[in-house]
């Protein structure tokens, strides 16, 4: 499991603190059972909260780039997952080397 970021930690945070302040001013409760069930619901709004915000610069959908060359029938398609290099005609060959392994 990842590592809660800050920006999710201060939104959830901040989430609990003004969930609980303005639930027990409307409510005006004053019984501990009232208090608790007050608190436990702005823990869960809070931890909501905190897992739907996203990390800055990242998406929330995965896409799958197309491939360039079509797959002939009964060949898997090539796929080019995002953030990895596409090889070029010099890199291909330094591989080939008899040398380089």
């Amino acid at each position: 499991m990842p590592r809660p970021t800050a920006a999710q930690l201060a939104y959830g945070s901040a989430t609990v603190i003004c969930s609980t302040l303005v639930m027990l001013l409307l409510s005006g409760t004053t019984t501990g059972i009232g208090v608790a069930v007050i608190a436990i619901a702005a823990l869960g709004l809070g931890l909501l909260v905190a897992l739907t915000v996203t990390a800055p610069g990242r998406s929330r959908t995965v896409g799958v780039a197309r491939s360039r060359r079509t797959a002939a029938p009964g060949e898997a398609p090539e796929v080019q997952v995002p953030g990895q290099r596409v090889r070029t005609g010099g890199e291909a060959r330094v591989r080939q080397h008899s040398l380089r392994r």
